[in-house]
């Protein structure tokens, strides 16, 4: 975990036209807490990829059946104190919350829960309960019986799709994930201009 982004980060958030009308006008953002959601809970957002939040949005609305028009909406996010899965300490971190979920698990004989959905693991349960594991390591105390600050955003780099020509180490669908989990971070919402998702 650390504090060293140096500014905000934009993220983008896919959602329906009416959502994002309600999320400009001042709403409130949903906090996912699905048993599935990569980062654990939280508010999801594509930094600087506005594309890619369009694309899920309408992932979402043929996944689910629905008649709503995709729109996307911009938030300025402080990360305040991130757990950054493209540092090293954050990989650390998890690891150890992993170990930790590991002893809680066999304590209680249950067997893990695991990560399907194909090559891409699109339905992240393993993944979740790592995070949630971290997350509550930290609402206890240090070895010094000081309370751990709570984490504000979990940062992720997922590599997802095809690779993009043959023998490629880049894929199609490859992002940076950044789940809030302190509404307060984000700073502002913004309408996004059409020719950013043109």
């Amino acid at each position: 975990m650390h504090r060293l982004t140096t500014s905000f980060i934009l993220g983008y958030h896919g959602c329906s036209e009416d959502v994002a009308e309600q999320l400009l006008a001042g709403k409130p953002f949903h906090i996912s807490q699905n048993d599935h959601d990569w980062l654990g809970s939280g508010i999801y957002f594509w930094q600087a990829n506005p594309h890619r939040a369009l694309s899920f949005a309408r992932e979402v609305k043929r996944r689910r059946k629905e008649e709503w028009p995709p729109a996307v909406v911009g938030a300025v996010i402080d990360p305040g104190l991130c757990l950054d899965l493209a540092s090293e300490v954050g990989v650390e971190a998890v690891k150890a919350a992993h170990t930790s979920l590991i002893k809680i698990y066999a304590k209680g004989g249950k067997p893990l829960p695991q990560n399907t959905g194909g090559k891409d693991l699109l339905q992240r349960f393993l993944d979740r309960a790592v995070i949630e594991t971290l997350h509550d390591i930290r609402n206890g105390v240090d070895e010094n019986g000081l309370p751990f600050e709570p984490i504000d955003t979990v940062l992720g780099i997922f590599i997802e799709g095809s690779p993009i020509y043959e023998n490629s180490g880049f894929y199609q669908k490859t992002h940076i994930q950044i789940c809030v989990r302190d509404p307060k971070r984000i700073k502002g919402v913004f309408r996004v201009r059409a020719s950013d998702i043109a």
